[in-house]
């Protein structure tokens, strides 16, 4: 019996590690199926849908309860737009595997009649994930109802083209009113001197400058296209400020700060921008002495984009005054100067349409700072393509 002592105690332990073993197995298991759990309560209580098809089949593997309740439709219905909706993802997968990495994961948006027939606009954002061991390649992703973000961006339009409307309106009336009279005038002194005369067609030209201005860049079109159809490669950012710089007056000088790290270039509306820092730094002039430094900057920011910013050195801001600063006209209790208070009213609506933001605050040093903040890349419903993903219309 002795000879087989330690065998025995051998085989005890293997067996105790194996008992253990199975129990660690156990554990994980319940882990993963808790996990599991969690997971699909997160997925089945989410506003947006997920969805798992087949991408050799194109059948709908999964779908989240989500889109039973933004569709109105039942689980048959709902496989058959998803099988019209992948009818073309066999082409995206082909040009995938011949190397295309922007196939990998797409962004579209789609229009997919509700079971009460109103139109729902979804975007669909899909990610390829490849075979592995006991399962074929599959496609991955979530849909959401944009219906609402799409409602409010045609709103936002609107208010564009009615804000261009009224600034166009409200330099137009004092435009026109000049322009009768330097008219009356040139018709009525034929007997004026030459240097009278130089002075009236000076005055013309100015007027005809300004309403083309209007024409170029308040026309209602103008402002709605602004924060839509940007050229592809934008500006320097260097190039923009220096730019702005050489409108400002030989009374004033312009340091110029740009960081070392700025991007190499904009994606904005060159002239919309330019029209933007000529109102910030013609206001600095005007609220700043003479001989006075405006210094105007460019820098990346902690909250991501980039930052233009004007600063003066001028008697700064009022406090009760700057809730009503970009306000249509609003004219701050120091401004001795002829105005309609539309300026910084017209300059925060080129940069909101831009996606990005402006705000105008007093330094502890005296003087008045305005920030222009744009993301990077600026937001126009577009996205860049990348090898990580792309924005399609015609795949899913």
């Amino acid at each position: 019996m002795l000879p087989f002592l330690p065998f025995l105690l051998l085989l005890l332990a293997g067996v105790i590690l194996m008992a253990l073993r199975l129990v660690q197995l156990r554990r994980a298991l319940l882990r993963a199926r808790a996990g599991e759990t969690q997971f699909r309560l997160l997925v089945e209580h989410g506003r947006d849908t997920a969805f798992l098809l087949d991408a050799a089949t194109l059948e709908l593997l999964y779908i989240s309860p989500a889109a039973q309740r933004l569709t109105g439709h039942d689980l048959p219905a709902l496989r058959a737009h998803a099988a019209r909706l992948a009818a073309d993802v066999p082409a995206r997968l082909q040009r995938w595997r011949d190397g295309d990495a922007g196939r990998l994961t797409l962004l579209r948006e789609v229009e997919l009649p509700h079971a009460d027939g109103h139109p729902l606009a979804l975007e669909i954002s899909s990610t390829i994930v490849p075979a592995a061991a006991g399962r074929s390649m599959t496609l991955v992703g979530t849909v959401r109802d944009v219906s609402e973000a799409q409602a409010q961006e045609a709103e936002r339009e609107k208010e564009q083209k009615r804000f261009a409307s009224m600034l166009s309106h409200e330099f137009r009336t004092p435009l026109a009113t000049i322009d009768g009279a330097i008219q009356r005038l040139v018709s009525t002194s034929k007997d004026a001197d030459e240097a009278t005369r130089k002075r009236y067609v000076k005055i013309q030209t100015a007027v005809d400058r300004l309403l083309s201005m209007i024409d170029d860049y308040l026309s209602p079109e103008r402002m709605a296209a602004i924060g839509r159809e940007r050229a592809a490669d934008g500006i320097a950012p260097l190039a923009l400020l220096q730019q702005a710089a050489a409108t400002v007056p030989a009374s004033h000088c312009v340091q110029l700060e740009l960081d070392e790290d700025l991007p190499a270039r904009l994606r904005c509306d060159v002239p919309g921008m330019a029209l933007c820092l000529k109102i910030l730094l013609d206001n600095a002039v005007k609220f700043s002495p003479p001989g006075s430094a405006i210094i105007l900057s460019g820098k990346l920011v902690p909250e991501g984009g980039v930052a233009l910013c004007v600063r003066d050195a001028g008697p700064g801001l009022r406090e009760e005054e700057l809730a009503q600063l970009f306000e249509k006209g609003s004219r701050g209790s120091y401004a001795t100067h002829p105005g309609a208070g539309l300026g910084l009213y017209m300059a925060r609506a080129v940069v909101e349409v831009h996606g990005g933001s402006l705000q105008g605050h007093n330094l502890p040093e005296g003087g008045a700072i305005f920030r222009i903040w744009l993301p990077l890349p600026v937001q126009a419903r577009k996205s860049l393509a990348s090898a990580k993903g792309n924005r399609d219309n015609s795949l899913t």
